[in-house]
Formats: structure tokens, C-alpha cells, sequence
């Protein structure tokens, strides 16, 4: 399957929970948010990619699905497509939102008090922040900057239609809260969008004028975002990437988006200004940024029922009889799942291992972190205790830049060693390494994760890590950020799987294993966990396996290229997709290996990205009972029947036949699982 369409395939899945009555409606919202936000980046860096292709006139090797051209045309259609249901699928929602006592409001029909109110903000809060810009005063038509929504603003009188004056105004959505609550004094809630506060004072940012008829249209822009890294050795990553993120605003448009209520001859206006093609020219309603759902109003306990409940995060069975985490880790191996069991294990872990006297050293490497982050305050406070710290921020995790280059200068400002990234690879590991002096020699404490060490993400993000002082892993932990200190040593890795060194070629081991022992009659599965799976090498060894007998079963958030079912090719393999109240993104795979199962957790994805053009950590299980909780997490999810979605040829999202089967929600299963263990003290 073509990666752009299978994609979109994904972002329907997202929007399937928008649509599921079952689910709350400000998760409905929550979902409608994230579909959008989705979108707004597939647009930025996948289409910004494929028109790059088109103008270059090549086709990469790997390109599935026809020629660029036509994947673009498809693309452009579904997604069109998906947008016009999503417009319906708001509308439902708000409708419905309306019943429960939420009432989204525009600038018409407001109340005496809710009028007093808003003349008062939009005087004190909105009018400052504003810019308007006449636009017949300028030559050039102002520069729309990415994914920023503007009001595209008619001025004129109703007895004189020929008589009219454009302008435009950015609204400053960065500065002000999307969404306002206005007083009604009823018991109901009354929300409206920054948009129409704005629409709402239109008159008095005009007043200077004698017209009486004021509109005003939303339009929005969408950029090709991926950045440029120059092939410069006289200039640093780091400064290279901090010119690139400035940049970004500046790229190509690949999207524009306006209200269809905006007349013709002002969007022939725009049109002309921006030099924009018909088609990237998409329709939409009056609100565009469907992205800031995620910062709706707290409406307080008396609408607790339009949100899912989230139980507290449970204590682990073996941490929970420990005061100190070095400890229970320097006996057994720990594995946290998140987010059902607290994040707050880690930041104890840094915590302790930051004013433990014989501590020495804490390495990590740090992909995206909080906003005000407790693990960059836990290392900020060790280097205060005399601890030396070594860091490596991922510079270019895409969209987080900015906040990687903050936090890049902060800790080097406390005087953290700094690695340097090495151009062209991102490391994406997520590894913790402790050194502390023990009675005889240094002991080693390493923690493997397939998430970023975020205490915010991790609270909605479901990951798993290992906390191990296992030598085997630890020391080839130590030799990984040896080589990521200094480039030119290579190390060989028995026990981790490490890309773009070996993860492929041991993959290729395992998957053969499993064929071989099908051959001989034995029984052979792969079972994996993943979020993205577009690796054209590993796609075909798992159809030459699926050939030989082997069962396989995946689990797979996003894109799939392989296709699941087709006779004589892949009728053994099986894929779902579960989309849920929690962000599945741990990565898992488990080989039968003749019943005695090989079991690892992992940072990546099976993409070509991950197998080479990352430094990508995947760490086997050793711990018998570990093992036995991921074999038993990955047995849940495939059971799924109610959030789960088949994957096929068709790509059309189907649900799982539950016809005789008891409902099983792996997300509320899992949590009883570790509940139950915790219960019954088996760790």
C-alpha cells in the first residue's frame, strides 16, 4: 500500500472516534482536534514532500502506488473527502454538546451580560493584539505565514455594493485562548471562539470608516514544513536547524483552506495575490484550526460526564514494597507500563540517583521533553550535587525543535556535557544510564524505553520501560553512548538490537527462524506492536514467512504497506489497529523460537527511517516473568473487539466481527491486568 494513503487511511481511524457515539463528546471534540492537527502536518511534510518530487521530475525506488503525480491526486482527493465528513462530524458534536448544556455562541444572539462582557475583554485582551491591514492601501498582499488563521475582512456599505474595501487581520490564537467561557447565570455553559470576538469588534476596529456592512472569512495557509539541513561543515547542526526552524514559516504553500462563504471575487483576489493553484484551493466552513479543540475549556464538575474517566495511575507490584528504586532495580528487572502506571517512578529514579552519594554519572538521551520538564530539573539538580551529566537532545524532532534547542542551552548553561547530533541520523533512542560506585567495582542501571521521557506524554502515551541492571544490557547501554560521544568507534551489540547497525539484520534472523521452523513442522508465530510499518524488506520476508506457515499478528496504529489476506501472499498475516482514549505507542516484538519466545521492547518503528537513518534502541527480555506481562499485553490487544479496526486490502477501517464473542476493550483490560497483579502481589 502507498505510505500517503495508508496514512490517511490512519487519520480516518482517528476520525471513526470523533464519530462513535459511545464515546464522550468533548472526546469527540478531543479526537476532531487531533484529526486536524494530523492533517495540518501530513499536509506540511508529506504532501510539501511529494510536490517537491513532482518538481524534480524523480521517483525513489521505494515509491509505491504509481507516480508521484497521481499519489498526489489521490491524496488530494481523500483527503477532501475526510474533510467534508469531518465538517458534518463538528456539527454533530456541537449539536449534540448543545443538549448537555454547552452551547457554542457566535457574535449574534448574545445576552445583555454576555455583550457587557465581551466589550470589557475585547477591549482589555483582544483589540491590543490585533493588526489590521488594509489591504488596497499595500502593493504586495501580506505574507501568510504557516498554519496561522487570518480573517479575510469586507468593508462596505449595504446601499453601495460597488463600493467596498478589503482587509485582513491575523488572529492571534498563540497569545489568546481559542476558546472563551461567557457568563449566562443558567447553569449552562456558553463558549465562543476568539474568531468571533474578534468579529464581534469589528465595527469598532473600523470605526474610522463610513461603512455598515462588516464580514469577515477565515483563511489559512498550510506550508511545505520539512526542513532543509545544508551539507555545511563550517556550520554547526545546531545552528543549522535554528535557521531552518525560522525558515519553515517560509515554505511553498502545498494547502490553502478558506470559508466557502467568502465571495468569489475576493477569493479570485487572494488567489491571484499568493499565486496559488486551483488545486491546492480547499473549501471549508467558518472556523479553520480544528487543532486548538485540545484547549477547550475546563468545564468544571458539573459536566465531568461529557469527558472519559481516567483512573489513577496504579503503583507498581514490586516498586510499591522498595524506598528506593536503585535498589529494587540493582535485585530484578522492573517494566513500567504507561499510562497505567505512574511516570513518577522515573522522576523518583532521577531524583534519587541526583543526591546519592555514590552516584557518579547520568547519561540520557532526551527526544521530547515536557514543557516545564522534572526530568531536565532532576538532571539540573545532579549536576548541582556534583554528578557529571551527559545529554543528548534530539535536535531534530520535527516540530519540537524550538523547545530542544531551549532546553539544549539550558542544561549546557548548568554545565551539562552536551553530544553533539550527528548529521544526517537522528537518535531516537529513549536510554537512561546510571554509574555508581559499588563495594568492589561501578555498578551500571540503564533504562530503556520505547517513549520519550515526558512526564506530560506519558500520562496519555501507552509505553513501557525497562528498568534493568542486568551487565548484559547495561554494558552495551555504556558502549552506545560511548559511540554517540565519539562517532568514530564502532561497537558490536550481543544483546541490544541497535539501528542502523544491526536491528535489520537480527530481525532478518528471527523472521527466518520462524520460516525454518515451520518447514520442520513446529509451531512459529511473529507477533509485533507498532505504530508505522513501510519497510519494503521486512514487508517481504513477512510475506515469505506468512508463505511457509508462519502466523502473524500485528498490531499497528498508523501506516501499513503491507497488505494482510491475500491469497497465496499474506493469508497468515493478521493486522488490527486500535484507536483509543490512549495513544498506543509502545513497540513489542515477540518470535515463537520453537515455544521458548525471543521477546523485546523497542524505539522503533519497521520504516526505513528507523532501520536506517536512526540510532534505534530494541532491548530483549530476559526476565521470565516480564516476558510472561508482554506476551500476556500483546494477547490482549489482538482480543480486541471494540476499538479495534481490521487493516486490509480495501483500507477501509472495518470493525472486528464480535458476533458471539464477549466485548473486550484492550486499554480497560489491560489496566485490570496489571490491577489484578497488583492485587495479588505478583510482580
Amino acid at each position: 500500500m502507498n505510505r500517503e494513503l495508508s496514512w490517511l487511511s490512519f487519520n480516518e481511524r482517528v476520525l471513526q472516534e470523533a464519530e462513535d457515539v459511545k464515546v464522550p463528546l468533548l472526546d469527540r471534540l478531543q479526537f476532531l482536534g487531533i484529526f486536524s492537527s494530523n492533517l495540518d502536518e501530513f499536509f506540511s511534510v508529506r504532501v510539501g514532500t511529494l510536490k517537491r518530487l513532482i518538481a524534480s521530475g524523480q521517483k525513489p525506488a521505494t515509491f509505491l502506488g504509481g507516480t508521484p503525480k497521481t499519489v498526489l491526486e489521490q491524496v488530494l482527493s481523500r483527503a477532501k473527502a475526510l474533510r467534508g465528513r469531518f465538517e458534518i462530524d463538528l456539527a454533530t458534536v456541537l449539536k449534540e454538546l448543545e443538549k448537555k448544556n454547552v452551547i457554542m455562541v457566535d457574535e449574534r444572539g448574545l445576552s445583555p451580560q454576555q455583550e457587557e462582557y465581551l466589550r470589557d475583554y475585547f477591549a482589555a485582551e483582544v483589540r491590543p493584539r490585533l493588526i489590521p491591514i488594509m489591504l488596497d492601501n499595500i502593493d504586495d498582499f501580506p505574507y501568510l505565514y504557516n498554519l496561522v488563521i487570518y480573517l479575510a475582512i469586507v468593508i462596505k456599505m449595504k446601499g453601495s455594493p460597488s463600493k467596498y474595501k478589503y482587509a485582513l487581520i491575523e488572529v492571534p490564537a498563540d497569545v489568546l485562548p481559542r476558546f472563551s467561557r461567557l457568563p449566562g447565570g443558567d447553569g449552562k455553559a456558553y463558549i465562543i471562539m476568539l474568531d468571533d470576538i474578534i468579529r464581534y469588534g469589528l465595527k469598532d476596529i473600523f470605526c474610522m470608516f463610513d461603512y455598515d456592512d462588516l464580514s469577515a472569512y477565515t483563511i489559512k495557509m498550510t506550508r511545505d514544513s520539512e526542513l532543509d539541513i545544508e551539507s555545511d561543515i563550517t556550520t554547526s547542526l545546531f545552528e543549522q536547524i535554528s535557521r531552518s526552524v525560522k525558515n519553515r514559516k517560509y515554505g511553498d504553500p502545498v494547502r490553502f483552506v478558506y470559508d466557502r462563504e467568502i465571495p468569489e471575487d475576493f477569493l479570485r483576489y487572494i488567489a491571484e495575490k499568493n499565486r496559488l493553484s486551483h488545486e491546492i484551493m480547499i473549501s471549508g466552513g467558518k472556523y479553520h484550526n480544528a487543532r486548538d479543540m485540545a484547549t477547550f475549556p475546563d468545564l468544571g464538575k458539573r459536566f465531568h460526564g461529557l469527558r472519559y474517566e481516567h483512573p489513577e495511575p496504579l503503583e507498581h507490584a514490586v516498586l510499591r514494597n522498595y524506598t528506593s528504586v536503585l535498589q529494587a532495580v540493582s535485585e530484578q528487572d522492573v517494566l513500567l507500563h504507561f499510562p497505567y502506571q505512574s511516570f513518577h517512578y522515573i522522576i523518583d529514579l532521577l531524583r534519587e540517583a541526583a543526591i546519592d552519594k555514590d552516584v557518579v554519572s547520568i547519561k540520557m538521551t532526551l527526544y521530547r521533553v515536557a514543557d516545564d520538564s522534572q526530568v531536565v530539573n532532576a538532571l539540573i539538580n545532579a549536576m548541582r550535587n556534583g554528578k557529571k551529566v551527559t545529554v543528548v537532545v534530539e535536535l531534530q524532532a520535527r516540530f519540537d525543535e524550538e523547545a530542544n534547542i531551549y532546553w539544549t542551552e539550558r542544561l549546557a548553561e548548568e554545565g551539562a556535557n552536551i553530544i553533539p547530533d550527528i548529521p544526517g541520523v537522528k537518535v531516537h533512542c529513549k536510554l537512561l544510564l546510571i554509574t555508581r560506585k559499588g563495594k568492589r567495582d561501578m555498578q551500571r542501571y540503564a533504562g530503556i524505553s520505547t517513549g520519550n521521557f515526558n512526564e506530560s506524554t506519558a500520562g496519555i502515551y501507552a509505553d513501557h520501560t525497562l528498568l534493568t541492571g542486568d551487565p548484559r544490557i547495561t554494558h552495551e547501554v555504556g558502549n552506545l553512548f560511548e559511540f554517540l560521544e565519539n562517532s568514530f568507534k564502532s561497537f558490536s551489540y550481543r544483546h541490544l538490537l541497535v539501528s542502523p547497525f544491526s536491528l535489520t539484520k537480527k530481525l532478518s534472523r528471527y523472521i527466518k527462524n520462524e520460516i525454518k521452523n515451520a518447514q520442520d513442522g513446529k509451531d512459529a508465530y511473529i507477533y509485533a506492536k507498532l505504530n508505522s510499518f513501510s519497510h519494503k524488506k521486512t514487508i517481504n520476508r513477512l510475506y515469505r514467512a506468512s508463505k511457509s506457515g508462519v502466523k502473524i499478528k500485528l498490531v499497528n496504529r498508523g501506516i501499513c504497506c503491507l497488505v494482510p489476506g491475500v491469497e497465496n501472499l499474506s493469508e497468515n498475516i493478521e493486522v488490527i489497529s486500535i484507536v483509543d482514549k490512549y495513544l498506543e505507542h509502545s513497540r513489542i516484538y515477540i518470535f515463537c523460537n520453537d515455544n521458548d519466545p525471543l521477546v523485546f521492547i523497542s524505539s522503533a518503528d519497521w520504516m526505513t527511517r528507523n532501520f536506517e537513518r536512526r540510532i534505534e534502541v530494541g532491548v530483549p527480555i530476559y526476565d521470565d516473568g516480564i516476558k510472561g506481562e508482554l506476551i500476556d499485553y500483546i494477547t490482549i490487544q489482538l482480543s480486541d473487539n471494540v476499538k479495534a479496526r481490521v487493516i486490509n486490502a480495501d483500507q477501509d477501517n472495518c470493525e472486528r466481527n464480535v458476533a458471539g464473542r464477549k466485548t473486550l476493550r484492550s486499554q480497560d483490560a489491560i489496566y485490570g491486568y496489571l490491577e489484578e497483579k497488583l492485587r495479588s502481589g505478583n510482580g
